[in-house]
């Protein structure tokens, strides 16, 4: 359950400031002890000292990040100008260069590496988006709002769960730009939930509007990140909900769960003038929990994406048509990563 926003600002953030400086300052006692258990514990294979490497690294850009973010919102009049386009952008370069730290520390210290496919940046350029992307493995939404940044030059406007405010950096920073927090429901279920009533759907639809050429709304259908019994459940509810043809869809899509439409067809109905992307991913679809990742130490992970981008005027009208269209895309997502992986598979084989 998240903590009230006076808890988040009063409790959390000031708390997330000094665990930020405290490990700052004793990093180097840190690292040197990390360094010891590594090489005396035996089959560790480094584990410890990369992991307290990361560790590290991301608490000191968290608290870089809150400094600099309470400079922003002084400089904006004590948050009373943050919606003005041009302390929009300042909070977008903070994003961005807290992302490209991130990437570039996650790349040295457990050796990642992404490969994208798809179309250029020219095929992009000042043309409205949106991007439909798959959910699995750890650090995937981070990692495609890194793309759409750094790469493709976007501002993008992201759906994602209220659960991510806990992280007083992402809290402050997305709740001064185009997001939508949707409340999170049970454990494995959607964050959005047509049975939920419009409200998601309806925040969602606001966000999707009046999108600009350098503008990206993303959105994760699935609503949480792949796991198979998430899938088994995600295919039993369609089943209780009388939705068999989706149902027989689900079941002959192996790696992601079915979509959820709600959230899709607001995009859709408003935004019109956008083209819509389809993006996958995989390489890190196996590492679902911190023990998966523990134990994939220390490795060196391939990530591939592919972006796939349809034309305005190429979606299909109707709620019909375009569920239809939705689960067309998601079995080619599937096939596409069924296919990689069996040659991540034959690689490691030989």
């Amino acid at each position: 359950m998240l903590p009230p926003y006076w808890v988040r600002r009063l409790v959390l953030l000031p708390l997330m400031l000094l665990i930020s400086v405290a490990a700052v300052l004793t990093a180097p006692a840190t690292l040197l002890l990390a360094a010891l258990v590594s090489l005396l514990v035996p089959r560790q294979h480094g584990r410890v000292l990369r992991i307290t490497v990361l560790v590290i690294g991301y608490l000191a850009a968290e608290g870089v990040a809150l400094v600099v973010l309470g400079y922003l919102w002084l400089a904006c009049g004590f948050g009373r100008r943050v919606r003005e386009p041009k302390h929009e952008r300042q909070h977008y370069v903070c994003v961005r260069a807290f992302l490209r730290w991130i990437f570039w520390l996650v790349n040295h210290v457990l050796h990642v590496q992404v490969r994208l496919e798809g179309p250029e940046l020219e095929a992009y350029r000042d043309k409205p988006l949106i991007v439909f992307c798959r959910h699995a493995g750890p650090g995937d939404s981070f990692l495609l709002v890194h793309a759409l940044m750094d790469w493709y030059d976007r501002e993008p406007r992201i759906v994602l769960k209220d659960t991510m405010q806990w992280d007083p950096a992402i809290d402050i920073v997305l709740n001064r730009l185009p997001t939508r927090f949707i409340r999170s429901g049970a454990p494995g279920k959607a964050t959005v939930d047509p049975e939920k009533g419009p409200d998601a759907e309806q925040q969602i639809g606001e966000l999707a509007r009046r999108l600009d050429g350098n503008d990206a709304l993303v959105l994760f259908p699935e609503g949480g990140n792949f796991t198979a019994r998430r899938r088994a459940r995600a295919i039993a509810k369609l089943r209780r909900r009388g939705l068999t043809a989706e149902a027989a869809k689900a079941e002959a899509m192996r790696h992601v769960l079915p979509p959820r439409p709600g959230g899709v067809l607001a995009v859709l109905d408003n935004a019109p003038e956008a083209d819509v992307v389809w993006v996958a991913h995989t390489g890190t679809d196996h590492l679902l929990t911190v023990a998966d990742v523990w134990d994939a130490l220390p490795t060196e992970v391939d990530v591939k994406m592919r972006w796939w981008q349809v034309p305005a005027g190429s979606v299909p009208e109707g709620r019909e048509p375009r569920i239809a269209w939705l689960y067309e895309w998601w079995q080619q997502i599937d096939e596409w990563i069924t296919h990689n992986r069996v040659e991540e598979d034959q690689r490691e084989a030989a």
